[in-house]
């Protein structure tokens, strides 16, 4: 069956939505590392509630993670491939740190991109970092998924969200083997449920893109996920950088998105994976710079806010009117 993805209006709704729910979560740096999600519903909605609000500077800017995504967008647009495009994202992600006034990026993220060397052989790697917390780099991948969304381009998708999120978070999950901090201050998620910061994240972020852009219903996500992530570690494993760290810190993400999403690695097993919805994600109470803690962290209000445009026709946005 020929694949078939969705028009270039939705493909830009997608990523201003994805501006969207990071100006929103982030509120100017209000609500990133407020660890109570009644209180920020009920500042909410003293506002007005999301129809009173129009996403505007001063107080609603978008953070770090959207100007490092609109890098790795802008990165992707050049028609770069392979090793020189890597080498263009690590140019464009230490660049875009230049414009972090008033954005708090992450100690991860000023770490890693610290690290980088573009322009010098494998410039665009850095040192394992055993505690590099941290969801930036499921936050800038979106566009990766968005730049390969064909079955077919899985090998390159693997390669370029792994090694665009280990440019600045080395390692799996970012340091978290079970919720703990995500390096959005003390917040913690409970133990059974995954956390996707670290590479892992990004690769799962990019990957749901591409599911939705090709039209996959969500509730066949977890389980591709799961179908993908040994693919995944045959890349790092042939990539040869850090593989016994890596090796090391690898189960935790699989184990527990089989335990969130009752997802089987075979598609076609009896008892279909679900997402959860954006609902169930928001009643679970911890938000931080616009990700609901469990079960998605990463990808609540970036993937269900932005995706729903590739997953469902193209509408105006009038349940959107935050947008200006």
């Amino acid at each position: 069956m020929e694949e078939t993805v969705p028009s270039v209006e939705a493909y830009e709704a997608a990523m201003v939505l994805s501006g969207v729910g990071d100006a929103l979560g982030y509120r100017g740096g209000r609500w990133e590392y407020c660890t109570s999600g009644p209180q920020i519903h009920a500042e909410l909605a003293e506002l007005g509630g999301l129809e009173a609000i129009t996403l505007e500077p001063p107080e609603w800017p978008v953070s770090d993670d959207t100007v490092l995504h609109l890098a790795t967008a802008e990165g992707l647009a050049t028609g770069l491939e392979g090793e020189p495009l890597l080498q263009e994202l690590a140019r464009r992600y230490v660049a875009a740190m230049g414009d972090m006034e008033g954005r708090k990026p992450g100690p991860t993220s000023i770490l890693g991109t610290s690290q980088l060397r573009p322009g010098e052989p494998e410039g665009y790697r850095i040192p394992f970092n055993p505690t590099g917390t941290g969801c930036g780099a499921a936050m800038r991948s979106l566009a990766i998924g968005l730049r390969y969304p064909h079955a077919r381009e899985l090998p390159t998708l693997i390669r370029v969200s792994i090694e665009s999120g280990r440019m600045t978070h080395h390692h799996p999950t970012g340091g978290c083997q079970a919720g703990g901090d995500r390096g959005g201050g003390d917040i913690e998620a409970p133990p059974e449920i995954p956390v996707p910061t670290g590479y892992l994240g990004a690769l799962a972020v990019a990957l749901f893109g591409a599911l939705g852009a090709r039209g996959e219903p969500p509730e066949r996500w977890g389980a591709e996920l799961l179908r993908v992530l040994p693919l995944a570690w045959d890349y790092v494993e042939g990539a040869g950088v850090a593989v016994g760290d890596n090796a090391a810190a690898w189960p935790f993400f699989g184990d527990a998105w089989h335990r969130a999403t009752g997802a089987h690695p075979v598609p076609a097993a009896p008892s279909v994976p679900s997402v959860p919805t954006s609902a169930a994600i928001l009643s679970c109470g911890n938000v931080a710079q616009g990700h609901p803690t469990p079960p998605l962290t990463s990808v609540s209000l970036v993937l269900l806010v932005s995706l729903v445009l590739l997953v469902s026709p193209l509408h105006p946005l009038p349940w959107c009117p935050w947008v200006s």
